[in-house]
Protein backbone atom coordinates (compact mmCIF):
# COMPACT_ATOMS: atom_id res chain seq x y z
CA UNK A 1 0.00 0.00 0.00
CA UNK A 2 1.60 3.32 -1.08
CA UNK A 3 0.26 6.16 1.58
CA UNK A 4 0.78 9.48 0.66
CA UNK A 5 4.08 11.42 2.07
CA UNK A 6 4.16 15.41 2.16
CA UNK A 7 6.81 17.89 3.15
CA UNK A 8 7.00 20.43 5.13
CA UNK A 9 5.25 23.05 3.18
CA UNK A 10 2.72 20.28 2.68
CA UNK A 11 3.39 19.41 -0.87
CA UNK A 12 3.54 16.11 -2.11
CA UNK A 13 7.34 13.63 -2.05
CA UNK A 14 7.47 11.65 -5.07
CA UNK A 15 7.53 7.70 -4.33
CA UNK A 16 5.13 7.80 -1.45
CA UNK A 17 5.44 5.45 0.98
CA UNK A 18 5.36 1.58 1.04
CA UNK A 19 3.37 0.45 4.15
CA UNK A 20 1.87 -3.06 5.04
CA UNK A 21 -1.50 -4.13 2.80
CA UNK A 22 -2.30 -5.39 6.02
CA UNK A 23 -2.88 -2.19 8.23
CA UNK A 24 -3.90 0.17 5.64
CA UNK A 25 -4.72 -2.02 2.59
CA UNK A 26 -8.19 -3.86 4.44
CA UNK A 27 -11.55 -3.65 3.10
CA UNK A 28 -14.27 -0.86 5.28
CA UNK A 29 -16.08 -3.05 7.90
CA UNK A 30 -18.94 -0.59 9.06
CA UNK A 31 -19.96 -3.42 11.34
CA UNK A 32 -16.22 -3.72 13.30
CA UNK A 33 -16.19 -0.24 13.28
CA UNK A 34 -18.96 0.39 14.94
CA UNK A 35 -18.87 -2.27 17.52
CA UNK A 36 -14.90 -0.91 18.01
CA UNK A 37 -16.19 2.58 18.85
CA UNK A 38 -18.98 1.64 21.29
CA UNK A 39 -16.81 -0.57 22.99
CA UNK A 40 -14.74 2.34 23.77
CA UNK A 41 -17.28 5.09 24.66
CA UNK A 42 -18.70 2.57 26.74
CA UNK A 43 -15.25 1.48 28.62
CA UNK A 44 -14.37 5.08 29.28
CA UNK A 45 -17.73 5.67 31.63
CA UNK A 46 -17.21 6.08 35.32
CA UNK A 47 -21.41 4.98 35.97
CA UNK A 48 -21.00 6.83 38.73
CA UNK A 49 -24.65 8.41 38.25
CA UNK A 50 -27.40 7.47 41.13
CA UNK A 51 -31.06 7.39 41.19
CA UNK A 52 -33.63 7.15 44.44
CA UNK A 53 -35.71 4.27 44.87
CA UNK A 54 -39.18 4.27 46.64
CA UNK A 55 -37.33 3.39 49.90
CA UNK A 56 -34.74 5.93 49.48
CA UNK A 57 -37.11 9.05 49.17
CA UNK A 58 -37.51 11.37 52.05
CA UNK A 59 -41.19 11.12 52.43
CA UNK A 60 -43.82 9.78 55.26
CA UNK A 61 -44.81 6.08 54.88
CA UNK A 62 -48.05 7.65 56.08
CA UNK A 63 -51.12 6.48 54.09
CA UNK A 64 -51.97 9.90 52.12
CA UNK A 65 -56.29 9.44 52.58
CA UNK A 66 -58.33 6.80 53.39
CA UNK A 67 -58.68 3.75 50.89
CA UNK A 68 -62.55 4.46 50.38
CA UNK A 69 -65.13 7.34 50.15
CA UNK A 70 -62.93 10.36 49.02
CA UNK A 71 -63.82 9.95 45.00
CA UNK A 72 -59.80 10.08 44.52
CA UNK A 73 -57.67 6.40 42.96
CA UNK A 74 -56.16 4.58 45.84
CA UNK A 75 -52.74 5.57 46.93
CA UNK A 76 -50.33 4.14 49.90
CA UNK A 77 -47.53 6.53 50.22
CA UNK A 78 -46.28 9.54 48.95
CA UNK A 79 -42.75 7.67 47.35
CA UNK A 80 -44.61 6.03 45.19
CA UNK A 81 -43.51 5.82 41.42
CA UNK A 82 -46.04 7.36 39.52
CA UNK A 83 -46.25 10.16 42.11
CA UNK A 84 -44.36 13.36 41.63
CA UNK A 85 -41.02 13.51 43.53
CA UNK A 86 -41.72 9.72 44.23
CA UNK A 87 -39.13 7.24 43.75
CA UNK A 88 -37.61 5.61 40.31
CA UNK A 89 -38.97 1.88 39.42
CA UNK A 90 -35.61 0.51 38.29
CA UNK A 91 -33.41 3.50 39.08
CA UNK A 92 -29.78 3.69 37.97
CA UNK A 93 -26.98 2.66 41.04
CA UNK A 94 -23.94 4.21 41.44
CA UNK A 95 -20.76 2.19 40.30
CA UNK A 96 -22.60 0.39 37.56
CA UNK A 97 -20.39 -1.58 35.14
CA UNK A 98 -20.83 -0.92 31.37
CA UNK A 99 -17.57 -1.98 30.00
CA UNK A 100 -17.37 -4.24 26.98
CA UNK A 101 -14.79 -7.09 26.02
CA UNK A 102 -13.57 -6.39 22.45
CA UNK A 103 -11.03 -9.30 21.94
CA UNK A 104 -7.62 -8.46 20.76
CA UNK A 105 -8.03 -9.52 17.29
CA UNK A 106 -11.07 -7.63 16.58
CA UNK A 107 -9.40 -4.59 17.76
CA UNK A 108 -6.11 -4.86 15.64
CA UNK A 109 -8.81 -5.36 12.92
CA UNK A 110 -11.03 -2.80 13.65
CA UNK A 111 -7.88 -0.22 13.80
CA UNK A 112 -6.26 -1.40 10.55
CA UNK A 113 -9.77 -0.79 8.71
CA UNK A 114 -10.28 2.70 9.82
CA UNK A 115 -6.55 3.52 9.06
CA UNK A 116 -7.22 1.79 5.71
CA UNK A 117 -10.72 3.96 4.89
CA UNK A 118 -8.49 6.84 6.22
CA UNK A 119 -6.02 6.45 3.32
CA UNK A 120 -8.39 5.74 0.86
CA UNK A 121 -10.17 9.10 1.63
CA UNK A 122 -7.40 10.63 1.77
CA UNK A 123 -7.28 12.03 4.48
CA UNK A 124 -4.01 10.38 6.17
CA UNK A 125 -0.78 12.13 5.05
CA UNK A 126 3.07 10.63 6.58
CA UNK A 127 5.80 12.62 6.84
CA UNK A 128 9.20 12.23 7.85
CA UNK A 129 9.33 13.55 11.08
CA UNK A 130 7.50 16.29 13.22
CA UNK A 131 8.64 18.30 16.42
CA UNK A 132 9.25 21.99 17.29
CA UNK A 133 12.24 23.99 18.47
CA UNK A 134 11.06 25.51 21.64
CA UNK A 135 7.34 25.21 23.50
CA UNK A 136 5.72 27.87 22.09
CA UNK A 137 1.96 27.65 20.02
CA UNK A 138 2.93 30.06 17.25
CA UNK A 139 5.74 27.91 16.16
CA UNK A 140 3.52 25.03 16.32
CA UNK A 141 0.60 27.03 14.29
CA UNK A 142 2.80 28.36 11.47
CA UNK A 143 4.42 24.55 10.97
CA UNK A 144 0.93 23.27 10.39
CA UNK A 145 -0.74 26.35 8.41
CA UNK A 146 2.33 26.03 5.97
CA UNK A 147 1.20 22.47 5.51
CA UNK A 148 -2.32 23.65 5.16
CA UNK A 149 -3.59 21.58 8.24
CA UNK A 150 -6.14 23.11 10.91
CA UNK A 151 -7.71 20.26 12.50
CA UNK A 152 -5.58 16.99 12.30
CA UNK A 153 -4.55 14.62 14.66
CA UNK A 154 -0.95 14.16 15.01
CA UNK A 155 0.28 10.67 15.56
CA UNK A 156 4.31 10.32 16.54
CA UNK A 157 6.46 7.68 17.71
CA UNK A 158 6.94 9.48 20.73
CA UNK A 159 5.86 12.81 21.75
CA UNK A 160 8.35 15.27 23.07
CA UNK A 161 7.58 18.15 25.51
CA UNK A 162 7.90 20.73 23.50
CA UNK A 163 5.16 19.19 21.16
CA UNK A 164 3.24 18.33 23.66
CA UNK A 165 3.50 22.01 25.36
CA UNK A 166 2.78 23.80 21.84
CA UNK A 167 -0.44 22.26 21.27
CA UNK A 168 -2.51 22.46 24.21
CA UNK A 169 -3.65 26.33 23.28
CA UNK A 170 -4.77 25.01 19.58
CA UNK A 171 -8.21 23.79 19.50
CA UNK A 172 -8.77 20.96 17.43
CA UNK A 173 -5.19 20.11 16.97
CA UNK A 174 -4.07 16.86 19.16
CA UNK A 175 -1.09 15.31 19.67
CA UNK A 176 -0.80 11.73 20.76
CA UNK A 177 1.82 8.63 20.69
CA UNK A 178 1.04 5.61 18.43
CA UNK A 179 0.00 3.75 21.78
CA UNK A 180 -2.73 6.15 22.67
CA UNK A 181 -3.92 6.04 19.39
CA UNK A 182 -7.87 5.34 19.41
CA UNK A 183 -10.74 4.73 17.29
CA UNK A 184 -12.87 7.65 18.50
CA UNK A 185 -9.97 9.78 17.93
CA UNK A 186 -9.07 8.62 14.48
CA UNK A 187 -12.47 8.35 13.24
CA UNK A 188 -13.86 11.91 14.38
CA UNK A 189 -10.26 13.58 12.89
CA UNK A 190 -10.76 14.96 9.65
CA UNK A 191 -6.82 14.83 8.55
CA UNK A 192 -4.20 12.67 10.14
CA UNK A 193 -0.94 13.52 10.19
CA UNK A 194 1.50 10.31 11.01
CA UNK A 195 5.44 10.03 11.47
CA UNK A 196 7.17 7.29 9.59
CA UNK A 197 8.46 6.38 12.62
CA UNK A 198 4.99 6.49 14.16
CA UNK A 199 3.90 3.99 10.83
CA UNK A 200 6.52 1.37 11.94
CA UNK A 201 5.23 1.73 15.64
CA UNK A 202 1.61 0.59 14.21
CA UNK A 203 3.23 -1.98 11.76
CA UNK A 204 4.19 -3.83 14.65
CA UNK A 205 1.62 -3.32 17.03
CA UNK A 206 -2.03 -3.82 14.83
CA UNK A 207 -0.26 -5.64 11.38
Amino acid sequence: MELALINDKGAPVKGGLTASDDLFGRDYNESLVHQLVTAFLANARQGTRAQKGRSEIAKSTRKPWKQKGTGRARAGMASSPIWRGGGKIFPNLPDENFTQKVNRKMYRAGMATILSQLAREARLSVVESFDVEAPKTKLLAQRLDAMGLKEVLIITDEVSENLYLSCRNLPHVYVVPVSHADPVSLVGSRKVLVTKAAVAKMEEMWA
